[in-house]
């Protein structure tokens, strides 16, 4: 403990000292000055570091399965050979810090590397732990997501290089310093307890009544719900947790992933929509909210090819355009394959009256001749015809969350014998 009676934490300070220098000596003193213990992690791969870091580059090269002096050849010559072997060096030793109780978050200070490293660390650390990086690269969005990916990192956009220290640059360094200060100090950490089994729902705009009715039906089953937003890296991130083993059933309301990776729209959350619980085995009740439309806002080059059919423009940043009924076939087909693998229980809902806010009656996206196409299609390619229902309801109504909660909690009771 220290003199202000705070509990000290161990922040792991991530740096390339071979290119840094005062700054780090900065961040390094300033976490003192706070009452922590700051762990000097140095993962230089260009040359011999001024100054050894308390973790030397030498020991992360090892731990990552080569000599510093073959890292240093890779760096000219295989760069990312170099780099993949210094971010898993440094992944294994901040674990193994971890374990012993000395680190409790993890700050990255720099450029382009040393996001690319200090990011690459952060990714594989639990979720829950403080982890920051203070970079200007925070404001490149290619940058952003290969850092962030569906990880609870926070990035601090310093504006400024973090080179040579200046007044400006020392105001973004301590805000940044203080930021993850602050994390370690009232962090609730990384072992979460549930009461009750955890639901993973996913939703966004166009399914937000009917997910947030499903919440207090959910926990009046007996159910605990963390709601997903299905916005590509969310629906990823839905995945990511469920492949972890941190849900027991999924109220997947927003599929539309699947379109948006077959079709290029902004929501894409990649190829391995709906994979994770598929091979859980876990209780799965699908909708096909987000499948009606494509995220194409800003993509003048999509908006042009679809000029001619249905468009829902929210702003500036966001137009929803209207599937064909082409395209939700092969959608179908591709949802088909997949839950043709599923290990448990599974039900997808098909709502008569539209599928989203924005396609129902009366409303300019309601197709249901292209809806109905999808339907068709899934039911040819579906092993268990009896796992489609079709609910004479719009999906953004109150009276489908009733129903899709449960037929749920209907899925649950089948695989835990009868019980929630």
């Amino acid at each position: 403990m220290c003199k202000t009676g705070k509990i000290r934490k161990g922040i792991v300070i991530i740096c390339n000292l071979d290119t840094r220098g005062e700054d780090i000596v900065f961040v390094t003193d300033l976490i003192r000055r706070f009452g922590h213990n700051a762990i000097l992690l140095d993962f230089s791969m260009e040359e011999p570091p001024p100054v050894p870091g308390d973790i030397r580059c030498e020991d992360v090269a090892l731990r990552g399965g080569l000599p510093i002096e073959t890292v240093r050849q890779y760096y000219r010559t295989d760069r990312e050979a170099a780099t993949n072997n210094q971010i898993r060096g440094a992944t294994a030793i901040v674990l193994d810090l971890i374990k012993e109780g000395k680190a409790h978050g993890v700050i990255g200070i720099g450029g382009a590397t040393s996001s690319l490293v200090s990011t690459g660390v952060m990714q594989q650390l639990p979720f829950g732990m403080p982890k920051l990086m203070a970079t200007p690269m925070a404001s490149n969005p290619r940058y952003t997501e290969k850092c962030v990916g569906t990880s609870d990192i926070t990035m601090h956009n310093t504006v400024l290089d973090i080179v040579k220290m200046n007044p400006l640059l020392k105001a973004q360094i301590t805000n940044a310093v203080g930021a993850i200060c602050g994390m370690v100090e009232i962090t609730l950490g990384t072992e979460f307890s549930f009461d009750r089994p955890v639901i993973a729902v996913s939703s966004f705009g166009f399914s937000e009544m009917t997910a947030q009715t499903s919440l207090g039906m959910l926990e009046e089953a007996g159910f605990a719900p963390v709601v997903c937003h299905a916005q590509g890296k969310g629906d990823k991130g839905m995945e990511d947790m469920i492949r972890d083993g941190m849900f027991q059933g999924v109220l997947d309301l927003c599929t539309g992933g699947i379109t948006e990776h077959l079709f290029g729209g902004n929501r894409d959350p990649g190829p391995d929509r709906l994979m994770a619980a598929v091979r859980k085995g876990i209780p799965v009740v699908l909708a096909p909210c987000g499948l009606d439309f494509l995220s194409y806002g800003g993509r003048t080059d999509k908006l042009e090819a679809t000029k001619d059919r249905v468009q829902y423009v929210q702003d500036s940043f966001r137009t929803q355009v209207r599937t064909t009924a082409d395209e939700l076939r092969q959608a179908a087909d591709v949802i088909a394959e997949r839950l043709n693998h599923s290990t448990g229980p599974f039900t997808f809902l098909i709502p008569l009256q539209g599928w989203s806010s924005i396609n129902r009656e009366g409303r300019s996206m309601f197709d249901p001749e292209a809806d109905a196409a999808f339907v068709t299609r899934l039911r040819e390619k579906l092993v268990n015809k009896d796992a489609i229902r079709e609910v004479d309801l719009n999906l953004y109504t109150s009276e489908f969350a009733r129903v899709a909660v449960d037929e749920l909690t209907r899925l649950f009771k089948l695989t835990q014998g009868g019980a929630v």
